[in-house]
């Protein structure tokens, strides 16, 4: 049954029923052009352009070109280089009885797999040797992009403009535009995070046009190509759109990535039982330097799929 609740003056409603989740986020999803944006996403024009708050024909166009990109082989030959991060992050756990913190390793992992994947950039973070942990402008980026996302709050700790967005939402985006003048205050500081990301997001597209061995190994790279050869429309695929949709793969992957493995980690770390039955299956599989294909993580690992599927 449907709950129904309202985040200040926008009302919101949580499905708990599995049939109309996939009638309302598969079936029907062409149908659903247009989702409420909320006041955090109105007060952040990089995010705003991303795949998920764009609107009517636009938003059709990039989804059906995004999703005909995204065929299950281009996907599958992505898992060798998903398995060359989860070696070296492994390979980087400490081995003495110092505390990790599980999250924050977990979240370098995939911020380094979601970079290469969708921008063909390797950042070094899951590789504490590599020596582009010490490079600057990665530095800076992953710390823009970080505080640019916590930003993004509904609460009384968010900015002044996306508060009062909450209940006056015809007064935010007046109100944002006089504050981000202000210096220091928080939409000062969002507005100018922004910029720098767009600014350093702008850079790699530019960057990818300009190489003619960019390939087709990353996501960007696979729509500039489509874009170069007129098999989607250069109008609609700006850089600057360009730029947010290859974004929004960080920005919905790294986080939510992260929390997955660390609530699977807490969850079975409580369930000796699971944790037996679960390296059985996976020691069942062959010998420790088998990587996996594709087909085989779809069908080799059904108690893994049941265990990743609980914590999310």
């Amino acid at each position: 049954m449907p709950i129904r609740f309202h985040m200040g003056r926008q009302p919101l409603v949580i499905v708990a029923d599995a049939e109309l989740c996939r009638e309302v986020g598969i079936k029907k999803f062409k149908d659903i052009p247009n989702r409420s944006i909320p006041s955090p996403i109105l007060a952040s024009p990089l995010h705003r352009k991303g795949l998920f708050w764009i609107r009517d024909s636009r938003w059709s166009t990039m989804r059906n070109t995004i999703v005909s990109v995204y065929q299950p082989s281009y996907l599958a030959k992505l898992v060798p280089m998903m398995q060359s991060f989860i070696e070296t992050t492994s390979q980087n756990i400490p081995m003495d009885d110092q505390d990790i913190i599980f999250n924050e390793f977990s979240l370098k992992m995939a911020t380094d797999v979601i970079g290469k994947a969708a921008f063909g950039f390797d950042f070094g973070l899951s590789n504490s040797n590599n020596h582009q942990n010490n490079d600057k402008h990665i530095e800076s980026f992953i710390k823009q992009h970080i505080y640019s996302t916590t930003m993004l709050k509904m609460d009384l700790s968010g900015s002044f403009s996306i508060i009062l967005g909450l209940l006056l939402p015809i007064l935010q985006e007046p109100v944002r535009q006089i504050l981000k003048r202000i210096p220091y205050t928080m939409d000062w500081k969002i507005e100018r995070t922004n910029k720098n990301l767009n600014s350093q997001l702008d850079q790699i597209v530019v960057n990818k046009m300009k190489d003619e061995q960019r390939g087709s190994k990353d996501f960007l790279s696979l729509i500039l190509n489509a874009r170069e050869s007129e098999t989607v429309s250069k109008n609609l695929f700006t850089s600057d759109y360009i730029s947010s949709i290859a974004y929004e793969h960080l920005l919905a992957g790294s986080a939510t990535t992260s929390f997955t493995l660390s609530s699977c980690v807490y969850l079975i770390s409580g369930h000796p039982e699971v944790e037996k039955k679960l390296l059985k299956e996976i020691d069942e599989f062959g010998p420790p330097d088998q990587v996996p294909t594709a087909d085989d993580l779809q069908s080799r690992f059904p108690y893994l799929d049941q265990v990743s599927s609980v914590a999310m």
